[in-house]
């Protein structure tokens, strides 16, 4: 039996669940990651074509890494969502983030946003029990998640 998919005029605007925001929290977790280490790898490209004969391959640390890695996280969120309310991640789910009774998540919030989920990503569990599918994050920040396929400019028949 095939289920039924249901047309996204349907969805639209509704509140996005656990599994469509946790699929895009994966993705942009790995655009991150993927920024970080080509940026290790390129300091790493400088450093051997600047000194070739003295290169050694930078090791600045786990822990160094993971907070560049973090840094890069924030920074990455915090500029899409208060470019256009979504992520890749978020893009690739159809989600975009908005604000409560405001519409547009907008600079400030959007970094306090990204430092709440970077700091504590398990608050997103919160909206597989919540009714309205809110995280933690959400419920601080007055936002919400929704599914929004449908590009700006066209017209919902």
């Amino acid at each position: 039996m095939i289920a039924a998919v249901p047309d996204t005029r349907e969805v639209q605007g509704q509140p996005a669940g656990i599994v469509s925001r946790g699929f895009a929290a994966v993705i942009d977790l790995g655009v991150t990651l993927g920024a970080t280490l080509l940026a290790h790898l390129g300091y790493s490209a400088i450093a051997f074509v600047t000194r070739p004969r003295t290169f050694q391959w930078p090791n600045p640390g786990t822990l160094a890494l993971g907070a560049v890695w973090w840094a890069t996280l924030v920074i990455y969120l915090t500029f899409t969502w208060s470019a256009s309310g979504r992520s890749l991640g978020d893009q690739v789910m159809g989600l975009r983030v908005v604000v409560v009774g405001e519409g547009r998540l907008r600079g400030g919030r959007a970094l306090l946003r990204a430092l709440i989920c970077a700091v504590f990503p398990i608050g997103l569990l919160w909206c597989a029990v919540d009714r309205r599918r809110r995280a933690l994050q959400d419920l601080i920040m007055r936002t919400r998640v929704v599914y929004d396929w449908i590009p700006r400019g066209h017209a919902i028949s």
